[in-house]
């Protein structure tokens, strides 16, 4: 666990659900669950959602982030606009560890229409499990950050 171990969770209203089911998940794990809803079932707008995750991240209130919609691309495209975001979607566990490892991605973001809940706590795991390496992947990950001034 990292010394801030809070982690903001942010959906639309297609992936509440899912959502809970993830806070739960991460909460048993010694996480700290920074759930900014929504907590209804009523229409929403994914781009806020997003930006509100992503800014919990950068601004360092919390570690990591995870987010969802309902294939989790328009999300991720959000919170991607924030600067110091490196979100990336995932549908399988091989991709949420690489984002760890080689992108330093600090948001990861699910579709809740297209993976179930067995396999999206994994992928969870893979993402939270995961570290940096580093090395020649700091090299890229400068570069993309340089692509935000």
């Amino acid at each position: 666990m990292t010394p801030n171990n809070r982690i903001a969770l942010s959906s639309d209203h297609s992936a509440i659900q899912l959502r809970r089911a993830i806070a739960d998940h991460i909460e048993a794990q010694g996480w700290v669950v920074s759930d900014i809803g929504p907590m209804t079932p009523e229409s929403t707008h994914y781009p806020e959602h997003g930006a509100a995750a992503a800014r919990l991240v950068a601004s360092g209130d919390c570690h990591l982030g995870i987010i969802l919609c309902g294939t989790g691309q328009g999300i991720m495209m959000a919170a991607n606009k924030v600067k110091g975001i490196r979100c990336g979607v995932c549908g399988d566990t091989f991709s949420a560890r690489m984002i760890r490892e080689h992108n330093d991605a600090n948001i990861l973001s699910i579709g809740a229409r297209v993976v179930g809940e067995g396999l999206a706590l994994e992928i969870v795991d893979a993402f939270l499990k995961a570290r940096f390496e580093g090395g020649r992947h700091a090299t890229r990950v400068d570069m993309i950050s340089a692509l935000e001034e």
